[in-house]
């Protein structure tokens, strides 16, 4: 029964335990169970049989609750951003409504990215390097402990890039769009080369290839890179472009949204995982056979890098059209065979797919490249979409991406303790 003073809607209300637990949708023992975890606290009835709640402390509870059950009230389970840029569904990847997997096949990644910012098509685009941003991101990427990652390097590329653009505050389209032309050669200008041979000119995709392999690049291993490149442009909101993504709703400039979107990217769930599948290719080709390797994995409690997506029931149609254009060349055969075989013995275990990580670690393994290269390509092709949520989201109203915290602490106020 409920207290009889004060009455409804006045400060100190209290309510029995059945209220509460009406009010909270549970069961009487959880109302209980609340008090001994600290989110609600008791008073005992007089004569010591029951006890009473605080109105005020359990409607705020009760709204929590609501806040944090998927679909209560009409909450949504998952933060949602209405985009225009990328779509995925049945399987399949739009840019701006066109197959991105066919964009890829017919068009550069110059000409995607283009495609991904202004929503025009733009043949023959081409990106260059300003000299004076180039020269100041060699330097600082050069001043690096030669043990950095890709995205630390891309990073402190992008940051240098920043420090030599003074007008880099300004927001305007036009202002971003000459920001990414500049900036995405400019991160790959700055890379080291593993051989003597650097590249300035021509295609994107022949410059970032004499910054990953040492060997001379044929027209097939290059028409590889430049479709990875494209496909891997933009995957909707991943978890670097929406770091990217909130930076830009503060209004933090172009340089600095994508240096978030880098920070995010080194994980081993996202842009290392490339990384993780080319050594764990490397290792089936020294065994010569995938059993021995993927039960490694298994007792070691890891999970098989380079399978399975989140977002595709079926092949990801990245992984897809890679291997498609692996299969042209001669070399890359052993690595393809052994990606084969650790699908195959996978799939006596859990059936999953390939997804571009494996496809990518096929690549770089055949390319003479380091295990890195997969996280190097993945990061200058993502900085096209990164820069096209950034124009985006600059259209949008400033600090958006805001969500509320749920608070699952003890009521306040509280002492200090002790």
């Amino acid at each position: 029964m409920r207290d009889q003073e004060p009455g409804p809607g006045h400060p100190g209300r209290r309510l029995s335990t059945k209220e509460a637990a009406e009010l909270l949708g549970v069961k009487p023992e959880t109302v209980y169970a609340y008090v001994s975890r600290g989110l609600l606290s008791s008073r005992r009835t007089p004569g010591g049989r029951g006890s009473t709640f605080d109105a005020e402390e359990v409607e705020a509870l009760a709204r929590r609750h609501r806040r944090e059950t998927p679909g209560a009230s009409g909450a949504t389970p998952e933060l949602s951003v209405r985009t225009r840029i990328t779509l995925i569904e049945k399987d399949r990847y739009y840019y701006r409504g066109v197959d991105a997997t066919e964009l890829a096949a017919h068009h550069s990644y110059e000409e995607i990215a283009e495609w991904l910012w202004t929503g025009q098509p733009h043949p023959g685009a081409s990106f260059s390097a300003p000299q004076k941003a180039a020269s100041v991101a060699r330097r600082v990427v050069r001043a690096l402990p030669e043990h950095t990652g890709p995205a630390d390097r891309l990073r402190v590329a992008a940051i240098a890039a920043a420090a030599a653009d003074p007008l880099r505050f300004d927001l305007s389209e036009e202002a971003v769009l000459g920001t990414a032309r500049n900036l995405v050669p400019t991160l790959v200008a700055a890379l080291p080369t593993p051989g003597a041979q650097r590249e300035e000119d021509g295609p994107l995709a022949r410059r970032l290839w004499s910054r990953l392999s040492g060997r001379k690049p044929d027209e097939a291993s290059l028409r590889v890179l430049d479709t990875a490149l494209g496909l891997l442009a933009d995957h909707d909101l991943a978890a670097s472009t929406l770091a990217v993504r909130v930076a830009a709703s503060a209004r933090a400039h172009a340089y600095a949204a994508v240096s978030a979107g880098l920070g995010v990217l080194e994980g081993p769930l996202h842009g290392a995982a490339s990384g993780l599948a080319h050594r764990m290719l490397l290792d089936v080709l020294d065994e010569g056979d995938a059993a021995p390797v993927i039960a490694e994995e298994l007792r070691a409690g890891r999970r098989i890098p380079g399978l399975g997506h989140r977002l595709y029931t079926g092949e990801d149609p990245r992984a897809r059209a890679l291997f498609a254009l692996l299969e042209q060349i001669p070399r890359a055969e052993p690595a393809l065979l052994a990606a084969r075989d650790i699908v195959a013995t996978t799939a006596r275990h859990t059936p999953l797919h390939a997804n571009v990580d494996l496809a990518l670690a096929v690549f770089t393994a055949s390319s003479g490249m380091d295990a890195s290269a997969g996280e190097t390509i993945f990061a200058v092709a993502r900085t096209a979409g990164w820069i096209a949520h950034a124009l985006e989201e600059y259209g949008e109203r400033p600090l958006r991406m805001r969500p509320s915290g749920v608070y699952v602490g003890p009521p306040p106020p509280r002492p200090f303790p002790g």
